[in-house]
């Protein structure tokens, strides 16, 4: 039987994007990938890759090389400021064997460094990449999608596909071409988050694989990054300051926050940027299993629609709250208190002494996932039978909510 389409076309060339298309592509589907910029942004940004992304990369066929170049995180805890321990947790023995999923240990590495290693696996298996291609506009009727973008000669051309999946991020032209400029959403005016990776020992301090500090001025991130002894220190700054200003600032800061007091030359310090992926790991690992059933003869497009209530659903009820918990966590509370008032502490806390609640605990991350095979037709490739969706539920019960572990360092 012939496939159902022919092509997607992806727009943006960022992890999402990346992703998604190496996993089509190596199933066979033909991918056009299209980015507005010369090349891969090479700013830092996310650096950990949590629990629930990791079945996506190891599928797409880059996990191992990812561990080979990066790291595995074990062990993660908050601190106050003068670096006391106040709770963590250890994942060395509860994410390595799960019966389900093997090793899912967060893993680690600069974002910057696995855009290129997808794009290289990418272009191996034949993709089409096309930069400094704007999209201006897309259009669709019932059988393709057409989108008019400006090529790097500044002339205008038309590309067309059975499917257009927009991953360009917060100025999407995809998106607004699908719902316009009213888009829900928030901005988080408290604090201005800056990326950075720098060279420090933070292990001589006894700092663990990632370490949150809770403060409501100097909060910070330390996370490894790799065997090299990179690491990824993320802070909170005032909001509106610009890139010049934070530059500025960065050697008061690091000087006031990080253990040892260290002045410049103390430390090896590379660019700023911004942070998070693993949610949009696990989204694309989601839309890649409806386009391949739909491929495949294995459902048809109202799986799509499904997609997008269930992905909805995941992130107001899920992805959202524990964002946001996890960012008030290390700033709206007192440290001196945390490890009593502290809800996910105290859990934490009451991990370290329980392997069985620790092991629960900390795969409850895995309730942003969402396995859409479950609504191929049971009949597969035969492309008869209606989408089996009745028996459609939740992995994840919503009253656990404040339960989950966080996806990952980022």
């Amino acid at each position: 039987m012939n496939p159902a389409f022919e092509k997607v076309i992806v727009v943006g060339a960022g992890p999402s994007g990346l992703l998604l298309s190496l996993l089509l592509i190596r199933a066979g589907i033909k991918v056009h990938l299209l980015d507005a910029a010369p090349t891969l942004d090479d700013q830092p940004r996310a650096a950990h890759y949590g629990p629930p992304a990791i079945p996506d990369l190891r599928r797409a066929g880059i996990l191992d090389k990812i561990k080979s170049q990066g790291m595995t995180l074990n062990t993660m805890c908050w601190r106050k400021l003068d670096q006391t321990y106040i709770a963590g947790m250890d994942t060395s023995e509860t994410l390595s064997n799960d019966p389900e999923y093997g090793d899912v240990r967060t893993v680690s590495l600069a974002l910057q460094t696995l855009d290129a290693l997808m794009l290289e696996e990418f272009e191996k298996e034949g993709g089409q990449v096309s930069w400094e291609h704007r999209v201006l506009d897309v259009e669709q009727d019932d059988s393709k999608v057409s989108i008019k973008v400006q090529t790097p000669d500044e002339n205008e051309k038309t590309i067309e596909a059975d499917y257009v999946v927009g991953c360009d991020g917060a100025n999407s032209v995809v998106r607004k071409s699908l719902f316009g400029e009213d888009f829900p959403g928030f901005t988080w005016n408290q604090k201005q988050i800056v990326a950075t990776n720098t060279y420090y020992d933070f292990r001589k301090f006894g700092y663990h694989d990632a370490n949150f500090i809770i403060h409501p001025e100097h909060l910070y991130m330390a996370a490894i990054i790799d065997n090299k002894g990179l690491w990824r220190v993320t802070y909170g700054e005032e909001p509106g300051l610009t890139r010049e200003q934070l530059l500025e600032r960065q050697p008061k800061k690091f000087e006031t926050i990080l253990p040892g007091n260290p002045k410049p030359g103390d430390y090896e310090l590379g660019c700023s940027g911004g942070l998070g992926i693993t949610g949009g790991f696990v989204d694309v690992g989601c839309l890649y299993d409806c386009l391949y059933g739909i491929w495949t003869h294995q459902a048809d497009e109202s799986i799509l629609d499904l997609y997008s209530e269930v992905r909805r659903q995941k992130y107001k009820e899920i992805i959202d709250p524990i964002s946001t918990e996890n960012f008030k966590r290390v700033f709206d509370q007192d440290p001196e208190v945390a490890k009593e008032k502290d809800h996910f502490l105290v859990l934490c806390n009451k991990a370290a002494e329980d392997k069985d609640f620790a092991r629960q605990m900390h795969m409850a991350s895995f309730g942003i996932r969402h396995d859409f095979t479950q609504y191929y037709r049971k009949d597969r490739g035969k492309g008869k039978g209606p989408l089996i969706v009745d028996d459609a539920k939740s992995d994840f019960s919503v009253e656990h909510i404040e339960e989950v572990a966080p996806t990952g360092a980022d």
